[in-house]
């Protein structure tokens, strides 16, 4: 399989099986073009029963952002799947592109051992533990780093564009994301995945109204289904259709209680983000916010974790619940949430709460001690 009409080698993948690993060994260059490639091979794999994959770049001259996030999102697949993805033999360039990132807090490198003529081979540091089996360690352990050391803005950024590369690679329907933040009084972009999400952004700001602004402003989550039919935006609507995006979904950033920004997730697609990838945003927006308010602060990776873990949770239940609804109701995906959703504000209660209820209530009710009379069995 070949990518080709670009300046960097042709990429290409070599497929071969060793024991129950599946090695693809990835040549040429990885980046916006070739990403796609990549994924679609990966994926096919997975779906067919390969879980424990291992990729070899030994032979990968060019690795970009776009590449980190294919094999950030299918890396998360695998981990919460019980698979596994490993690197092997990177080059120097592509070793030391994966430390400063932090993904080799999340996925396992294998490097040869040095030979004679090679002993000045550079490589990533050793991860501070092995790779989890749960996926959430490993987003914690990337997220930590921020709270171990002084606040400033070079830091947190850096934070913030590693929570951009694993939400755009995770929420399904993503093409861009980004991170607004206010300081000194304005909105500006510290993190994006691409020009033309900077650019989105930018139109927010010029026109002073956009999903990004009203998120960071009035600290609730905007949510623009269709461009096409939106009129909330009218100044910045065209700009955003001029580059090609057709549907934008804004989470607000919270410090103390504050709204200070919002994270922002594009696509070029109409409807493009179904209830779970929603949830899912709401999860980088939480742990995004985490990183500004508990930025120097001697926050532990066991209470990061352990903040994800309830967040996981909780989707879990609320995806069960739907599930309960779509089959109780014969109603689809996008009306079951609706319906969680509605009940919950009509009745001031939280969308999780509900959905527990939902659970519990088609669970039936429990089991009667033996010896003990049921209900129907009083009066007879």
């Amino acid at each position: 399989m070949t990518s080709s009409d670009r300046s960097f080698p042709a990429f290409d993948i070599d497929a071969s099986f060793v024991g129950d690993q599946t090695v693809l060994a990835l040549r040429g260059g990885l980046d916006i073009h070739s990403a796609p490639d990549l994924s679609g091979y990966l994926d096919g794999m997975i779906n067919r029963g390969h879980v424990n994959i291992a990729l070899d770049l030994a032979e990968l001259d060019f690795l970009d952002a776009s590449g980190l996030s294919v094999i950030a999102g299918e890396t998360i697949r695998l981990k919460l799947s019980g698979g596994s993805l490993v690197i092997q033999d990177p080059s120097v360039q592509v070793a030391h592109l994966l430390d400063v990132t932090g993904f080799t807090r999340m996925i396992s490198v294998e490097e040869p051992q040095p030979a004679m003529g090679n002993l000045g081979r550079l490589g990533p540091e050793e991860p501070d533990s092995p790779p989890s089996s749960t996926g959430i360690h490993e987003l914690t352990q990337q997220l930590r780093k921020v709270t171990s050391i002084p606040s400033n803005d070079e830091v947190i950024d850096g934070a913030l564009r590693l929570v951009v590369t694993l939400a755009q690679a995770t929420v399904g329907g993503a093409d861009g994301v980004s991170v607004s933040l206010r300081r000194r009084g304005h909105l500006s972009t510290v993190a994006a995945s691409d020009q033309t999400i900077t650019d989105m952004d930018a139109g927010q700001y010029v026109t002073g109204e956009g999903p990004c602004v009203d998120a960071s402003v009035e600290g609730r989550w905007f949510h623009a289904e269709s461009l096409d039919n939106e009129t909330r935006w009218p100044d910045f609507v065209p700009k955003a259709q001029a580059l090609g995006i057709n549907s934008i979904l804004s989470s607000p950033l919270m410090a103390h209680d504050v709204p200070v920004g919002a994270l922002n997730i594009y696509s070029r697609t109409t409807a493009a983000f179904a209830p779970k990838d929603q949830e899912l945003a709401s999860v980088f927006a939480s742990e995004a916010s985490t990183i500004l308010g508990d930025a120097g602060l001697d926050t532990t990776e066991e209470e990061l974790a352990s903040r994800l873990a309830e967040v996981l949770r909780t989707r879990q239940v609320i995806a069960q619940a739907q599930g309960v609804l779509m089959e109780r109701d014969g109603i689809g995906e996008h009306d079951a949430y609706t319906a969680l959703r509605r009940f919950s504000v009509e009745h001031g209660s939280t969308l999780s709460q509900r959905a527990r209820d939902i659970v519990e209530s088609a669970c039936g009710p429990p089991a009667v001690p033996e010896g003990r009379p049921s209900a129907g069995e009083h009066g007879q």
